[in-house]
């Protein structure tokens, strides 16, 4: 489900909720609505867009350059030049060199943030001079605004940022909502090159480099970008129709890039009728398709109005090149209540395949197992977040877990489920899909009238996983909100101030065993996912702070105010800390940064959250 209110707001909120008497912890439910495939057939495949087939253009094309005056009225101090933009915080800064060598706990991690979730097999574990001993010394070293353009820009609507940059030879390469592609120079903070589209999608978004290509995707098609210039290389459109849209970072491995279709087009609406999602593979230098991936089939009978699936984020690859990706829910979605005449999914009855799925294909895109988490999903409980390809009791094992709260971990060469675990707050709704999977239209429905949902529209595990090898790390949102069969019953300004009040966890847990090692509470939601190095574990909050957490006990080693709310996980590099602050509507004063905070500098915000 997109995010209400705002085209800024990304797949994430842009405002949370307080905790309610009455809702209980979900560490002992019983979940049996999960199932298991291992098949051998080809789904059916299909075949769209060319370069000549564009049915949408963007609405700024070619490369631009940042104003300076615009960098000003963002709150950073700003020199420019021909052809690029210096945005910089008050104050001294460390040296633009390392001057501690990267190290890890971990054999085997990936040496810097190259890959949207640090490396094949998304574990968000990358190599670096931060250590717990030393985390607290981070400071800002520089920042760049995040700016609004094209329609949003004359909406008078802030633009917004909910992805993980990568960085790429000392560039760091970035998304906004409105599929904005930025390069900024790490050691500097100097933009090199921007190349604005102007097109709003649900996000989170982000990029891909590889070769010295940028690839990317607007709300309609995939693009590729010349890494050093920005200058298009080239674009092909995805979508089928306009209610579906694109708002992930592609995937790439040995020549192909990998995105999806989505079921949310922010111009036109979410999880409208017809609304697929399907994977792409295309040849990374031409962008000539090679296959598809349809996620949901014929919509399970129903396609004037059912609608589904869809990728947020890169799937992971193994050492064989087999996709494995975790898929978003089917629609529609009771949230925003049922169509006439279908109330409790009924125009889709049955599981919904291949939605709230772990999917693994092979590099030819034929499916080889499914796992689903969620049947006949009431609640908009995507399983959205990439699958983690990690190592536990010495066998290959696949960890995912979504907006329904619950941490999966399957073999990798079956799907074979070997434990899970709820985790954040349960209300005793996690099986509603079970009971309504086979009703009718008329059918009698054994729920209340008006109930407590948690997880709920924006609860769960809304952003990516970590691990470390041995621990996964899970950033947990508690947002319950009261329903009933016509929705959500509360307005929309309450629904906004709960998702503002929401507190969160972040919780650690032993991959061997799938029981908890530590959870820490924490006083807003933390979209921010997980991010680990060392003995370190970062995230973000929604109220707008960086957290940084011991690995090993959940200790926190750091707490420090963002220039704004965040949605965004964070991306490390060196002794680089690379985070996002892209939710500038929470209140008055607030500025929309990247923020490059660094070991030992000393530099000074615009303005932040702090009181």
């Amino acid at each position: 489900m997109d995010v209400p209110g705002s085209v800024a707001a990304g797949r994430r909120p842009v405002r949370g909720r307080r905790l309610q008497a009455g809702t209980s912890r979900g560490g002992g439910l019983q979940l049996n609505g999960a199932r298991n495939v291992s098949v051998g057939a080809v789904p059916p495949m299909s075949e769209r867009g060319s370069a000549a087939g564009t049915r949408w253009r963007p609405a700024v094309a070619g490369v631009t350059v940042l104003a300076a005056a615009g960098l000003a009225a963002a709150g950073c101090s700003t020199s420019s030049g021909s052809s690029s933009s210096v945005a910089g915080c008050s104050g001294k800064q460390a040296g633009a060199a390392s001057t501690v060598p990267a190290t890890s706990a971990s054999p085997g991690v990936a040496a810097g943030w190259t890959l949207p979730g640090g490396d094949m097999q998304n574990t968000r574990d990358v190599a670096s001079a931060i250590t717990s001993s030393n985390v607290a010394t981070l400071g800002v070293a520089w920042c760049v605004p995040i700016e609004s353009t094209g329609l949003a820009r004359s909406a008078g609507v802030d633009d917004g940022y909910s992805t993980t940059p990568v960085v790429v030879n000392g560039v760091v390469y970035l998304q906004d909502i409105e599929s904005n592609v930025m390069a900024i120079k790490l050691a500097s903070g100097k933009v090199l090159w921007t190349h604005n589209y102007s097109s709003p999608n649900g996000g989170p978004d982000g990029v891909n480099v590889a070769n010295g290509v940028v690839y990317a995707a607007t709300n309609h098609a995939a693009v590729a970008l010349n890494a050093a210039t920005g200058r298009q290389l080239w674009s092909r459109t995805l979508i089928g129709n306009n209610h579906e849209g694109i708002d992930m970072a592609p995937g790439y491995n040995d020549g192909t890039v990998y995105v999806s279709t989505v079921p949310v087009n922010p111009t036109v609406g979410q999880y409208l009728g017809g609304g697929k999602g399907i994977l792409w593979a295309r040849n990374a230098r031409t962008g000539a398709p090679e296959w598809s991936f349809d996620e949901v089939q014929n919509l399970w009978g129903n396609p004037g109005i059912n609608s589904g699936g869809g990728l947020w984020d890169p799937p992971s690859f193994d050492s064989q090149g087999n996709l494995y990706i975790g898929i978003a829910n089917p629609g529609p979605i009771g949230e925003a209540g049922w169509p006439k005449g279908y109330p409790w999914g009924t125009s889709r009855p049955g599981p919904d395949l291949y939605t709230d799925s772990v999917v693994k294909l092979s590099p030819a895109g034929k499916l080889l197992w499914y796992y689903q988490l969620t049947p006949h999903d009431l609640y908009d409980w995507d399983l959205q977040n990439s699958p983690v390809l990690t190592i536990a009791n010495g066998q290959p094992v696949v960890i995912d877990a979504g907006k329904a709260g619950i941490l999966i971990e399957l073999n990798a060469q079956t799907g074979k489920l070997i434990w899970k675990l709820p985790v954040g707050v349960h209300s005793g709704h996690d099986n509603d899909g079970l009971i309504t999977e086979n009703a009718t239209p008329t059918s009698h429905i054994a729920l209340p009238a008006r109930y407590v949902l948690e997880p709920s529209i924006f609860g769960g595990i809304e952003s990516q996983l970590a691990t470390n090898g041995s621990t996964v790390f899970a950033a947990v949102n508690n947002l319950p909100v009261t329903m009933s069969a016509n929705g959500v019953a509360e307005s929309s300004k309450a629904l906004e101030a709960a998702i503002a009040a929401a507190t969160g966890e972040m919780v650690a847990v032993s991959q061997a065993t799938g029981k908890v090692i530590w959870d820490d509470k924490l006083p807003s939601s933390p979209y921010g996912a997980a991010t680990v190095t060392n003995d370190v574990v970062f995230t973000t909050t929604y109220s707008g702070y960086l957290y940084a957490l011991n690995a090993a006990t959940g200790a926190i080693l750091l707490k420090t105010p963002l220039s704004s709310g965040s949605n965004a996980p964070v991306a490390i590099d060196g002794d680089y800390v690379i985070a996002g602050a892209g939710v500038p509507s929470l209140s008055k004063n607030r500025h929309a940064l990247i923020i490059a905070y660094k070991l030992g500098a000393k530099g000074k915000l615009p303005g932040t959250v702090a009181p």
